[in-house]
């Protein structure tokens, strides 16, 4: 077969010549998907540029101009695709078109032919990446004398060629987590990896996706009949054709394959093919035979060539999410080329969370306990999951509500109490769920829309749930069904039981949470997932308080939104009070040693940013961890958007907690802590600057802001006036004085929260 482009690479030169037929009337000699990767990767988790990431991806034009070549990102949102010529063409030239670069054309041969040097195009920052390095006040640049295409590394093949190029980015005020990755401090260089690939033959028809089940590429088609929507939702997805349309079983014509990155060392490799392969089961359950296979990528394949689907393997300086995505053909929302990042760090994150609940004893035993084994059960969900994302999934947070029926909900591992002692044997599920099947059989499985539809109402029949993104992240989200990190049905049953585990994890931590010989003061580390160990579910169940399940749907379907019942609520609201007593957030005394001996290892930024403050050198800040806790749990129960449903629900239904319940509640918890000593007082103080705070936050409700106000002005003066000599009057004068203080209380305000250390991914 004839290669796509013919290229001429002349290394001594470091031209990369072009050669492409003669152009059309409107100038254009070819047109391809072009994708462009990074290749070696930042290492950093924060700026997420690791090997594999897509830079980016969409249809380019080689258009000649007089004696120049243009290449021109054509603009795929707006189309008219099944209008006339005239309509497409009144479309196109309505909205622009994107040029990246503009070259000398070198040579035209006597058939209109013509070559070019297509070095430079490659050696240039097309994608952003200075913008993504640096900020408006640490800025990056590229720097051209150290940029360059390689020559030796273009490939051509009948469907794609493959570039790559350096290119070189340097500051004179780098940030401080590039300073941790480069090793000048200054300077960051990577090599971006450049596909172009040929247009399918055929078009793979569009499929649309109006529920957010799946990824899609949003696209306003300008021929849609009058009276309908002309946005439309393209669903992304692999090319699966059945060798024999009319049949419920078929083998496929091309299977879609994930490869995985050898990259990833054993057992790990061994747990990404095993939990991968999951997928082959949903494939055959909706009838198509053969048609998902993964393998180990040979070790003569390029992970970043764009005829691989490929799970990469990568190391970053901190730990970091995974990540799932595609590249598309833009016209049509059929995916070029699958890849998943999964960051190293992760897995190894997980063991420590799990020596420091069952002990490092246990690590290597073999057994349903081992720290080992359960982070390869989780490895195995992981690959599951992230490949889910690249065969074209959307997350379903809903799925934790009724025992774990998707592989794309965000797992908590399960810890049980066992004869009195904690449990990780039913950590993490094996294998997919009914959702996955449904996903499968939805995006692949049927031929058009209607089919898909019908399957939804399927779905539905059966009770199965979905939760998206949008009404899942962030603790201001309403949705209880839509937690991340949860567990179990029942948001408030699990975050009591959570709090009883959370008690037997922290009167069992010490010394064995930590392999024989490592430093002492990784305890320090080790802690802080047991601390917060009920952190998302804490989450969970304050979206109940204010809460609203609402599904989504299209006209025509049964559906309806439902506010949480008022006894929902209220039990939300006193298992979240519950969970600010003052024991609750005592650090156990054993454990104040134990959490301070002397650091050894200076300068680990990976465990720097893992653990709380302390009071100064090594010394463990029991007192700032009780502040840590308060904040965490007042940051999802004083959500404004949260306070400003109450103040509307309690409106139409009295039995739903109000503003005016919450706060005075909190009040009265504070205190009632306050006069338990210092770590009361701590409590107490949380509670009143958090209110403090919230009620001057600029999206809660003026009506709202009022009452708070007034609550707290009663607060303040009851405090003021309080009676008594000591610490706890002392606290009370000084806290009421401050309240009183509209200048003393925005001075206070403005000292930064303590930082309350990372918890997701895990």
């Amino acid at each position: 077969m004839l290669p796509l482009i013919v290229v001429s690479a002349n290394p001594d030169t470091g031209k990369i010549i072009f050669e492409l037929p003669k152009p059309d009337a409107d100038g254009i000699a070819a047109q391809f998907i072009y994708i462009a990767k990074v290749e070696t990767g930042l290492g950093s988790a924060a700026v997420s540029l690791d090997r594999g990431t897509t830079l980016t991806n969409g249809i380019v034009r080689f258009r000649r101009i007089g004696s120049k070549i243009a290449v021109e990102l054509v603009n795929s949102k707006f189309v008219a695709s099944t209008g006339t010529l005239a309509e497409r063409e009144g479309v196109a030239h309505s909205f622009p078109s994107s040029v990246l670069w503009v070259g000398d054309i070198a040579k035209t041969d006597k058939d209109g032919s013509f070559s070019f040097d297509f070095a430079p195009f490659l050696a240039a920052d097309r994608f952003g990446l200075a913008g993504r390095l640096g900020t408006e006040s640490h800025p990056y640049t590229l720097d051209g004398s150290r940029s360059v295409a390689d020559p030796t590394q273009a490939k051509v093949f009948p469907r794609n060629a493959e570039f790559a190029s350096l290119l070189s980015f340097t500051s004179q005020k780098p940030t401080s987590e590039l300073r941790n990755v480069s090793p000048n401090g200054t300077d960051v260089t990577m090599w971006v990896h450049h596909s172009l690939v040929a247009l399918p033959e055929k078009a793979l028809t569009p499929r649309t996706d109006p529920y957010g089940f799946v990824f899609s590429q949003l696209t306003y088609d300008y021929s849609t009949p009058l009276g309908l929507p002309i946005l439309r939702r393209i669903a992304e997805r692999h090319r699966l054709e059945k060798t024999d349309p009319s049949a419920v079983r078929s083998p496929v014509k091309e299977p879609i394959v994930f490869y995985i990155d050898p990259a990833a060392p054993e057992p790990v490799r061994q747990a990404l093919l095993d939990g991968v392969s999951w997928w082959a089961q949903a494939f055959d359950a909706a009838g198509l035979v053969d048609a998902f296979r993964v393998a180990v990528l040979p070790d003569d394949v390029d992970p970043l060539d764009a005829r691989y689907n490929v799970v990469n393997w990568v190391n970053r300086a901190t730990r970091g999410w995974s990540y799932g995505g595609v590249a598309t053909d833009p016209r049509s929302g059929e995916v070029i080329k699958g890849a998943v990042m999964l960051g190293s760090l992760r897995v190894r994150q997980d063991i420590m969370i799990y020596q420091a609940l069952v002990g490092a004893g246990l690590t290597n035993s073999g057994g349903p306990e081992d720290p080992v084994e359960v982070a390869l059960r989780r490895i195995r969900q992981l690959g599951a999951h992230e490949v889910g994302h690249a065969l074209g999934f959307e997350h379903n947070f809903a799925a934790s509500s009724q025992g774990r029926y998707s592989v794309m909900d965000y797992p908590a591992p399960r810890v049980e109490l066992k004869d009195g002692k904690l449990s990780l044997a039913d950590a993490y599920g094996t294998g997919l769920g009914d959702w996955d099947r449904f996903l499968v059989a939805y995006l692949y499985g049927a031929q058009n829309d209607a089919e898909g539809s019908e399957m939804v109402r399927q779905a539905r029949a059966k009770g199965l749930r979905f939760v998206s993104d949008n009404d899942s992240r962030g603790s201001e989200t309403a949705n209880p069904l839509g937690a991340i990190w949860d567990d179990f049905g029942d948001p408030v049953a699990e975050l009591a039981r959570m709090m009883t585990i959370r008690r037997a994890a922290l009167a069992r931590f010490g010394i064995d949470a930590l392999p024989q010989g490592q430093d002492l003061s990784d305890l320090r580390r080790s802690f802080v997932p047991v601390w917060l160990i009920h952190r998302y579910q804490v989450e969970a169940a304050a979206k109940a308080l204010g809460g609203v399940v609402s599904p989504v749907a299209v006209a025509g379907e049964t559906v309806a939104t439902e506010t949480v019942p008022a006894a929902q609520q209220n039990a939300a609201l006193a298992a979240l009070l519950d969970t600010l007593s003052v024991d609750a957030w005592t650090v156990p005394a054993r454990l104040q040693p134990m959490l301070s001996f002397g650091q050894g290892t200076i300068g680990d930024y990976q465990t720097d940013i893992e653990v709380m403050p302390t009071a100064g050198g090594p010394v463990f800040d029991s007192l700032g961890a009780t502040e840590i806790g308060a904040t965490m749990i007042l940051g999802s129960l004083l959500e404004p958007e949260r306070l400003n449903r109450l103040e509307m629900q309690s409106a139409q239904s009295p039995a739903i907690p109000s503003v005016h319940a919450v706060v005075s509640k909190l009040i009265a918890l504070a205190d009632s802590a306050a006069a338990r000593g210092a770590v009361g007082r701590r409590i107490a103080t949380t509670i009143a600057l958090e209110l403090a705070r919230t009620a001057r936050a600029k999206n809660l409700s003026s009506a709202t802001v009022m009452q708070m106000g007034g609550l707290m002005g009663t607060w303040a003066r009851q405090l003021v006036a309080a009676s008594g000599s000591g610490e706890q009057a002392d606290w009370q004068h000084g806290l009421g004085a401050l309240l009183s203080d509209h200048d003393a209380l925005s001075a206070a305000l403005s000292v930064p929260r303590p930082e309350i250390p990372p918890g997701m991914p895990i």
